[in-house]
C-alpha cells in the first residue's frame, strides 16, 4: 500500500475548521479522504486539570490523549481501520457512537494542539494553519457554546480569557510561522479552500497513476 498523503490543519478556538473540514470533505469521496480530529481523543474528565476557580479546563494539550491520538494516525498509514468511540464530554445526554476511519490515499489531522505533538509534527506533509482575528473567534466561540453547550456567556467569556486564549498564546499560534500554508479566515476561507481541494485533487490524480503522492 502506498503511504497516505499526510495533512495537518490546526487553527484556534473559533478559527472555522469544523466549516473548513466540512467543505473540504463535500468536494470528495469517502474512499478518497479521510479526516481524523483531535477533538475525539479528549481523556475522561476525571483526568481534566481544573483551574483554581474550579473550572475544568480542556484548552490545554494535556488535555488530549497525544499517543492514543499517534497511534491510530500510524494506523491509518499502516493500512489499517481505525474505530474509535465519539467523546461526547459536552452533551450529558448524548449516547456516544462508534466511529470508524478508514485507509484512504490522503489523511487529514485536524485539531488545536495537532502541531504541538512532535511525534504527529513529523508524521505531517503539508501543514495548513487556519488564521482568524481574535474577534471573529470569540463572536464564533459565543455562538456555538450558546447553542451547542448551554454555556452562560459569563462562563464562555471567564473561560476564553483565562483558558483558550492563554493557550492559543503558547500552544497554538507560534506555529503560524512554521507552517506550509496560512489560511485567513476572517470574511472567507474560499480562497484557501480551493487552493487545498486543487492541490488534493491533483494529489488523487497521481495516486489514480499508481505513483507515490
Amino acid at each position: 500500500m502506498t503511504k497516505p498523503y499526510i495533512i495537518g490543519i490546526a487553527g484556534g478556538s473559533g478559527s472555522g475548521k469544523t466549516s473548513f473540514l466540512r467543505d473540504i470533505k463535500s468536494r470528495f469521496e469517502d474512499h478518497q479522504l479521510t479526516i481524523l480530529s483531535m477533538d475525539d481523543y479528549y481523556q475522561p474528565a476525571e483526568k481534566q486539570w481544573v483551574d483554581p476557580n474550579g473550572v475544568t479546563n480542556f484548552d490545554l494539550p494535556s488535555s488530549i490523549d497525544g499517543q492514543a491520538f499517534a497511534t491510530d494516525i500510524r494506523n491509518l498509514i499502516s493500512g489499517k481501520t481505525v474505530e474509535r468511540e465519539e467523546y461526547v464530554f459536552n452533551n450529558d445526554e448524548a449516547v456516544p457512537k462508534t466511529l470508524v476511519f478508514k485507509p484512504a490515499p490522503i489523511l487529514i489531522i485536524e485539531g488545536l494542539f495537532v502541531f504541538y505533538f512532535q511525534e504527529i509534527w513529523e508524521l505531517l506533509d503539508l501543514k495548513v494553519f487556519l488564521h482568524t482575528k481574535d474577534v471573529f473567534k470569540i463572536i464564533r466561540r459565543i455562538k456555538r457554546d450558546a447553542r451547542e453547550r448551554n454555556y452562560p456567556i459569563d462562563d464562555v467569556m471567564y473561560r476564553y480569557q483565562y483558558h483558550v486564549l492563554p493557550a492559543y498564546n503558547k500552544f497554538i499560534q507560534p506555529y503560524e510561522e512554521k507552517v506550509d500554508l496560512v489560511v485567513v479566515n476572517n470574511d472567507s476561507y474560499d480562497i484557501g479552500l480551493n487552493v487545498i481541494t486543487g492541490f488534493m485533487e491533483n494529489l488523487l490524480v497521481k495516486h489514480s497513476d499508481n505513483k507515490d503522492i
